[in-house]
Protein backbone atom coordinates (compact mmCIF):
# COMPACT_ATOMS: atom_id res chain seq x y z
CA UNK A 1 0.00 0.00 0.00
CA UNK A 2 2.98 2.32 0.70
CA UNK A 3 4.85 2.20 -2.69
CA UNK A 4 1.14 2.63 -4.27
CA UNK A 5 0.93 5.78 -2.43
CA UNK A 6 4.03 6.58 -3.57
CA UNK A 7 3.94 5.42 -7.21
CA UNK A 8 0.70 8.17 -7.14
CA UNK A 9 2.58 10.55 -5.68
CA UNK A 10 5.07 10.50 -8.14
CA UNK A 11 2.34 10.53 -10.95
CA UNK A 12 0.63 13.65 -9.63
CA UNK A 13 4.12 15.52 -9.74
CA UNK A 14 4.37 14.47 -13.33
CA UNK A 15 1.01 15.71 -14.36
CA UNK A 16 2.12 19.42 -12.20
CA UNK A 17 5.46 19.39 -14.12
CA UNK A 18 3.44 19.23 -17.40
CA UNK A 19 1.84 22.34 -17.74
CA UNK A 20 1.50 23.32 -21.44
CA UNK A 21 -1.17 22.39 -23.39
CA UNK A 22 -3.00 22.03 -20.16
CA UNK A 23 -2.07 25.65 -18.83
CA UNK A 24 -0.45 28.54 -20.68
CA UNK A 25 3.05 27.94 -21.75
CA UNK A 26 5.83 29.47 -19.27
CA UNK A 27 7.53 32.56 -20.76
CA UNK A 28 11.67 32.69 -21.26
CA UNK A 29 12.90 34.84 -18.75
CA UNK A 30 15.55 36.19 -21.02
CA UNK A 31 12.52 37.62 -23.27
CA UNK A 32 10.45 40.66 -22.56
CA UNK A 33 7.05 39.64 -22.53
CA UNK A 34 4.63 42.37 -24.17
CA UNK A 35 1.73 43.66 -22.88
CA UNK A 36 -1.44 42.18 -22.98
CA UNK A 37 -3.18 43.68 -26.20
CA UNK A 38 -6.36 46.03 -24.92
CA UNK A 39 -8.85 47.70 -27.59
CA UNK A 40 -10.23 51.01 -26.41
CA UNK A 41 -11.84 53.72 -27.55
CA UNK A 42 -13.19 53.62 -30.85
CA UNK A 43 -11.83 49.79 -30.55
CA UNK A 44 -13.52 48.82 -27.86
CA UNK A 45 -16.22 45.75 -27.97
CA UNK A 46 -19.51 46.70 -26.65
CA UNK A 47 -21.86 44.61 -28.03
CA UNK A 48 -21.66 42.23 -24.36
CA UNK A 49 -23.60 45.31 -23.00
CA UNK A 50 -26.25 44.32 -25.11
CA UNK A 51 -26.85 40.78 -24.71
CA UNK A 52 -29.69 39.51 -22.30
CA UNK A 53 -27.94 38.95 -19.20
CA UNK A 54 -26.21 42.34 -19.09
CA UNK A 55 -29.42 44.12 -20.13
CA UNK A 56 -31.50 42.39 -17.21
CA UNK A 57 -28.85 43.34 -15.32
CA UNK A 58 -28.93 46.97 -15.91
CA UNK A 59 -32.81 47.15 -16.27
CA UNK A 60 -32.30 46.14 -12.40
CA UNK A 61 -29.91 48.21 -10.81
CA UNK A 62 -31.64 51.20 -13.61
CA UNK A 63 -35.22 50.59 -12.11
CA UNK A 64 -34.41 49.84 -8.11
CA UNK A 65 -30.97 51.94 -7.49
CA UNK A 66 -30.24 54.59 -10.21
CA UNK A 67 -34.16 55.98 -10.21
CA UNK A 68 -34.56 56.21 -6.63
CA UNK A 69 -31.50 57.96 -5.64
CA UNK A 70 -31.97 60.11 -9.37
CA UNK A 71 -35.26 61.07 -7.81
CA UNK A 72 -33.85 61.73 -4.59
CA UNK A 73 -31.12 63.78 -5.60
CA UNK A 74 -32.56 65.56 -8.70
CA UNK A 75 -36.65 65.65 -8.24
CA UNK A 76 -37.60 66.32 -11.82
CA UNK A 77 -40.64 67.74 -13.01
CA UNK A 78 -41.09 66.08 -16.99
CA UNK A 79 -42.90 67.53 -19.56
CA UNK A 80 -43.87 66.83 -23.32
CA UNK A 81 -44.07 63.12 -22.51
CA UNK A 82 -47.31 63.14 -25.11
CA UNK A 83 -44.95 63.08 -27.72
CA UNK A 84 -43.18 59.76 -26.95
CA UNK A 85 -46.84 58.36 -26.72
CA UNK A 86 -47.58 58.86 -30.40
CA UNK A 87 -44.39 58.09 -31.93
CA UNK A 88 -42.81 54.81 -33.67
CA UNK A 89 -39.19 53.85 -32.56
CA UNK A 90 -36.63 54.14 -32.55
CA UNK A 91 -36.14 57.40 -32.29
CA UNK A 92 -32.83 59.96 -31.59
CA UNK A 93 -32.62 61.95 -28.61
CA UNK A 94 -30.86 64.98 -29.01
CA UNK A 95 -30.01 67.02 -25.40
CA UNK A 96 -27.86 70.08 -24.16
CA UNK A 97 -25.26 68.74 -22.33
CA UNK A 98 -23.88 70.65 -19.40
CA UNK A 99 -23.36 68.03 -16.66
CA UNK A 100 -21.99 63.98 -16.06
CA UNK A 101 -25.27 63.69 -14.88
CA UNK A 102 -26.84 64.32 -17.75
CA UNK A 103 -27.11 61.28 -19.11
CA UNK A 104 -28.52 58.92 -16.09
CA UNK A 105 -31.21 61.87 -15.30
CA UNK A 106 -32.06 61.37 -18.95
CA UNK A 107 -32.51 57.68 -19.10
CA UNK A 108 -33.98 57.50 -15.60
CA UNK A 109 -37.09 60.04 -16.75
CA UNK A 110 -37.57 58.14 -19.83
CA UNK A 111 -40.65 56.16 -19.90
CA UNK A 112 -40.17 52.61 -19.48
CA UNK A 113 -40.71 51.68 -23.36
CA UNK A 114 -37.59 53.78 -23.97
CA UNK A 115 -35.60 53.55 -20.93
CA UNK A 116 -34.62 50.17 -21.56
CA UNK A 117 -33.48 49.98 -24.97
CA UNK A 118 -31.78 52.86 -25.32
CA UNK A 119 -27.95 53.45 -25.69
CA UNK A 120 -26.04 56.19 -25.47
CA UNK A 121 -23.38 58.07 -27.90
CA UNK A 122 -20.40 59.05 -25.67
CA UNK A 123 -16.75 60.27 -26.02
CA UNK A 124 -14.19 57.30 -26.92
CA UNK A 125 -11.56 59.94 -25.54
CA UNK A 126 -13.38 60.39 -22.42
CA UNK A 127 -15.23 57.37 -21.16
CA UNK A 128 -13.23 54.54 -23.12
CA UNK A 129 -9.85 55.59 -22.08
CA UNK A 130 -9.55 52.88 -19.37
CA UNK A 131 -10.39 49.38 -19.31
CA UNK A 132 -12.41 49.64 -16.11
CA UNK A 133 -14.16 53.14 -17.42
CA UNK A 134 -15.21 51.15 -20.92
CA UNK A 135 -16.68 48.43 -18.65
CA UNK A 136 -18.54 50.67 -16.64
CA UNK A 137 -20.58 52.91 -18.41
CA UNK A 138 -21.20 50.10 -21.49
CA UNK A 139 -22.93 48.49 -18.42
CA UNK A 140 -24.41 50.78 -16.61
CA UNK A 141 -25.90 53.27 -19.36
CA UNK A 142 -25.56 51.00 -22.42
CA UNK A 143 -22.96 53.65 -23.56
CA UNK A 144 -21.17 53.68 -27.36
CA UNK A 145 -17.98 54.97 -28.36
CA UNK A 146 -17.96 58.30 -30.85
CA UNK A 147 -15.47 60.30 -32.10
CA UNK A 148 -16.41 64.19 -30.94
CA UNK A 149 -13.87 65.97 -32.39
CA UNK A 150 -14.27 64.85 -36.43
CA UNK A 151 -16.60 63.17 -38.64
CA UNK A 152 -15.44 59.25 -37.84
CA UNK A 153 -16.96 56.74 -40.40
CA UNK A 154 -16.69 53.87 -37.55
CA UNK A 155 -18.74 55.48 -34.92
CA UNK A 156 -21.04 56.52 -37.58
CA UNK A 157 -21.67 53.23 -38.76
CA UNK A 158 -22.32 51.59 -35.19
CA UNK A 159 -24.49 54.07 -34.08
CA UNK A 160 -26.49 53.48 -37.77
CA UNK A 161 -26.78 49.52 -37.38
CA UNK A 162 -27.58 49.92 -34.10
CA UNK A 163 -30.82 52.26 -34.85
CA UNK A 164 -31.64 50.34 -37.73
CA UNK A 165 -31.96 47.03 -35.30
CA UNK A 166 -34.16 49.27 -33.25
CA UNK A 167 -32.01 50.89 -30.92
CA UNK A 168 -33.45 54.02 -29.56
CA UNK A 169 -29.89 57.12 -29.70
CA UNK A 170 -29.31 59.61 -26.58
CA UNK A 171 -26.91 62.41 -28.26
CA UNK A 172 -25.93 65.30 -27.70
CA UNK A 173 -24.79 67.18 -30.63
CA UNK A 174 -22.65 70.45 -28.93
CA UNK A 175 -19.96 67.45 -28.63
CA UNK A 176 -19.11 68.38 -25.17
CA UNK A 177 -20.12 69.89 -21.70
CA UNK A 178 -21.02 73.44 -22.42
CA UNK A 179 -18.70 75.40 -20.38
CA UNK A 180 -20.66 78.00 -19.05
CA UNK A 181 -23.91 77.43 -18.55
CA UNK A 182 -24.94 78.79 -22.14
CA UNK A 183 -25.55 75.87 -24.86
CA UNK A 184 -22.73 75.50 -27.85
CA UNK A 185 -23.72 75.04 -31.64
CA UNK A 186 -24.84 72.12 -32.67
CA UNK A 187 -22.91 70.02 -34.97
CA UNK A 188 -24.41 68.53 -37.99
CA UNK A 189 -22.38 65.31 -38.30
CA UNK A 190 -24.50 64.30 -35.11
CA UNK A 191 -28.10 63.88 -34.90
CA UNK A 192 -29.12 65.05 -38.00
CA UNK A 193 -26.81 63.14 -39.91
CA UNK A 194 -27.72 60.12 -37.93
CA UNK A 195 -31.44 61.12 -38.77
CA UNK A 196 -30.70 61.61 -42.68
CA UNK A 197 -28.98 58.25 -43.30
CA UNK A 198 -31.41 55.94 -40.67
CA UNK A 199 -34.60 58.13 -41.40
CA UNK A 200 -35.65 58.19 -38.08
CA UNK A 201 -37.47 60.76 -35.96
CA UNK A 202 -35.32 63.36 -33.79
CA UNK A 203 -36.99 63.83 -30.38
CA UNK A 204 -35.48 67.27 -29.44
CA UNK A 205 -35.21 67.32 -25.53
CA UNK A 206 -33.89 70.25 -22.89
CA UNK A 207 -32.44 69.51 -19.60
CA UNK A 208 -32.64 72.28 -16.92
CA UNK A 209 -30.89 72.80 -13.84
CA UNK A 210 -28.26 69.70 -14.21
CA UNK A 211 -25.65 71.90 -14.26
CA UNK A 212 -26.70 72.48 -10.60
CA UNK A 213 -26.60 69.08 -9.98
CA UNK A 214 -22.81 68.43 -10.37
CA UNK A 215 -21.12 71.54 -12.21
CA UNK A 216 -18.42 70.95 -14.74
CA UNK A 217 -15.15 72.32 -13.57
CA UNK A 218 -12.40 73.44 -15.10
CA UNK A 219 -9.91 70.39 -14.00
CA UNK A 220 -12.21 68.37 -16.82
CA UNK A 221 -11.05 69.81 -19.95
CA UNK A 222 -9.55 73.28 -18.75
CA UNK A 223 -11.65 76.65 -18.73
CA UNK A 224 -12.98 77.29 -21.99
CA UNK A 225 -12.81 81.03 -23.27
CA UNK A 226 -15.69 82.89 -22.27
CA UNK A 227 -16.08 80.61 -19.14
CA UNK A 228 -17.54 82.38 -16.08
CA UNK A 229 -15.51 80.12 -13.55
CA UNK A 230 -18.66 79.96 -10.89
CA UNK A 231 -18.45 76.11 -11.14
CA UNK A 232 -15.07 76.68 -10.05
CA UNK A 233 -15.87 78.15 -7.05
CA UNK A 234 -18.30 75.79 -6.19
CA UNK A 235 -15.94 72.79 -7.10
CA UNK A 236 -17.49 69.92 -9.13
CA UNK A 237 -19.64 68.39 -6.11
CA UNK A 238 -23.27 66.34 -6.21
CA UNK A 239 -25.88 68.33 -4.56
CA UNK A 240 -29.26 68.18 -4.39
CA UNK A 241 -31.21 70.20 -6.75
CA UNK A 242 -34.63 70.35 -8.80
CA UNK A 243 -33.95 69.83 -12.35
CA UNK A 244 -36.66 70.04 -15.47
CA UNK A 245 -36.96 67.56 -18.34
CA UNK A 246 -38.65 68.29 -21.33
CA UNK A 247 -39.66 66.55 -24.95
CA UNK A 248 -40.33 68.39 -27.83
CA UNK A 249 -42.28 66.89 -30.98
CA UNK A 250 -40.91 64.66 -32.80
CA UNK A 251 -38.61 65.85 -36.32
CA UNK A 252 -37.58 64.43 -39.55
CA UNK A 253 -36.17 65.99 -42.87
CA UNK A 254 -38.45 67.62 -45.02
CA UNK A 255 -38.05 66.76 -48.62
CA UNK A 256 -34.93 68.16 -50.22
CA UNK A 257 -33.78 69.34 -46.71
CA UNK A 258 -29.93 69.48 -46.34
CA UNK A 259 -28.16 68.15 -42.82
CA UNK A 260 -27.07 71.44 -41.66
CA UNK A 261 -30.64 73.09 -42.25
CA UNK A 262 -31.92 70.21 -40.26
CA UNK A 263 -29.51 70.28 -37.72
CA UNK A 264 -30.52 74.34 -37.28
CA UNK A 265 -34.31 73.14 -36.69
CA UNK A 266 -33.16 70.33 -34.84
CA UNK A 267 -31.08 73.43 -32.16
CA UNK A 268 -33.93 75.84 -32.52
CA UNK A 269 -36.51 73.44 -31.12
CA UNK A 270 -34.18 72.30 -27.98
CA UNK A 271 -33.84 76.34 -27.55
CA UNK A 272 -37.72 76.64 -27.35
CA UNK A 273 -38.05 74.42 -24.97
CA UNK A 274 -35.25 76.21 -22.94
CA UNK A 275 -37.58 78.94 -23.10
CA UNK A 276 -40.86 77.28 -22.03
CA UNK A 277 -38.92 76.47 -18.48
CA UNK A 278 -39.54 80.14 -17.65
CA UNK A 279 -42.28 80.87 -19.85
CA UNK A 280 -45.16 79.05 -21.34
CA UNK A 281 -46.09 77.69 -24.70
CA UNK A 282 -47.06 80.58 -26.69
CA UNK A 283 -43.79 83.11 -25.23
CA UNK A 284 -41.19 80.07 -26.16
CA UNK A 285 -42.40 80.07 -29.86
CA UNK A 286 -42.54 83.97 -30.33
CA UNK A 287 -38.74 84.09 -28.85
CA UNK A 288 -37.70 81.49 -31.95
CA UNK A 289 -37.86 83.47 -35.65
CA UNK A 290 -40.13 81.24 -37.91
CA UNK A 291 -37.98 83.00 -40.00
CA UNK A 292 -34.51 82.08 -39.24
CA UNK A 293 -34.32 79.42 -36.52
CA UNK A 294 -30.64 79.45 -35.98
CA UNK A 295 -30.62 83.76 -35.43
CA UNK A 296 -33.36 82.81 -32.90
CA UNK A 297 -31.34 79.56 -31.08
CA UNK A 298 -28.70 82.03 -31.01
CA UNK A 299 -30.64 84.85 -29.23
CA UNK A 300 -32.73 82.09 -26.74
CA UNK A 301 -30.22 79.47 -26.60
CA UNK A 302 -26.77 80.17 -26.62
CA UNK A 303 -26.67 83.36 -24.55
CA UNK A 304 -25.51 86.89 -25.15
CA UNK A 305 -22.38 88.41 -27.32
CA UNK A 306 -20.93 90.02 -23.77
CA UNK A 307 -18.37 89.27 -21.53
CA UNK A 308 -17.85 86.46 -19.00
CA UNK A 309 -19.09 88.37 -16.15
CA UNK A 310 -22.35 89.10 -17.95
CA UNK A 311 -22.86 86.22 -19.71
CA UNK A 312 -23.00 84.52 -15.86
CA UNK A 313 -25.36 86.83 -14.87
CA UNK A 314 -27.47 86.05 -17.31
CA UNK A 315 -27.60 82.63 -17.18
CA UNK A 316 -30.58 81.26 -14.99
CA UNK A 317 -30.26 80.13 -11.42
CA UNK A 318 -31.56 77.03 -10.01
CA UNK A 319 -35.07 75.88 -10.89
CA UNK A 320 -37.07 77.45 -8.29
CA UNK A 321 -34.87 81.04 -7.95
CA UNK A 322 -36.28 83.65 -9.17
CA UNK A 323 -33.20 85.91 -11.03
CA UNK A 324 -34.27 87.38 -14.51
CA UNK A 325 -33.10 85.95 -17.66
CA UNK A 326 -31.11 88.42 -19.93
CA UNK A 327 -33.29 91.48 -21.03
CA UNK A 328 -34.99 91.32 -24.55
Amino acid sequence: MAGSGVQAQRLLGRARAIRFPLAAPSWPATVERPDPERKLGLEYDHEWSRRYPARLARAMVMDNLTRPVARLIAPATVRGLEHLRHVEGPVIFAANHASHVDTPLLLTNLPVEFRHHTVVAAASDYFFDRTWKSMLWSFSLATIPIERSKVNRRSADVAATLIEEGWNLVIFPEGGRSPDGWTQPFHPASAAYLARRTGRPVIPLYLHGTRHVLPKTPDDTGRAPGGSGTESRRGGKLRRSPISVLFGAPLTLDEGENTRRFSDRVEAAVATLAREVDGDWWQARRAVSPVDPTEGAARAHRGPDAPAWRRAWALDTRPSGGRARWPE
